[in-house]
């Protein structure tokens, strides 16, 4: 079985699917066994997936297999620097407004990855040009959800 590897807010984790059947999958991630049952269209084939941008989310307990598909954008990415979903999850807050000006590490949105809150921080300051997702929206792995210029 190949081992994929997935860098999570500058941590490995080293992910072996094992077995995938209709909306279950069996994965060790670390060496650890886990069950994860897959929200939405499971898929068709898994392949590898390139490190997003280093967002500054917390890592979840184990990266997931698959979630929902993403909810259609509010807006186009804006001008400047996109930031993307580390991780899929369920966009549970969104704390800033377009036009507002950040700093680095103030929390821009909550993600929900596997049960758990992540906040999503400015790893650069700037103004928010763009929001591209909604409080509810279910969001996959290297989404754009907000932008910075």
């Amino acid at each position: 079985m190949k081992e994929y590897k997935y860098i999570i807010n500058g941590k490995e984790y080293a992910v072996n699917i094992e077995n995938l059947q209709g909306n279950q999958a069996s994965v060790i991630v670390n060496g650890k066994a886990y069950d994860v049952e897959i929200v939405g269209q499971a898929p068709k084939k898994i392949t590898p997936v390139a490190k997003p941008a280093a967002p500054a989310a917390k890592p979840a307990a184990a990266p997931a297999a698959a979630a929902a598909a993403p909810a259609a954008p509010a807006a186009a990415p804006g001008e400047g620097t996109p930031f993307k979903a580390p991780l899929p999850g369920t966009i549970n807050d969104i704390k800033v407004a377009v036009g507002q000006t950040v700093n680095v590490g103030d929390v821009v949105l909550i993600l929900e990855a596997m049960k758990m809150e992540n906040e999503i921080t400015a790893e650069k300051a700037g103004t928010i040009t763009s929001i591209t997702v909604n409080k509810g929206d279910s969001v996959m792995e290297g989404t754009t959800m907000f932008t910075i210029a």
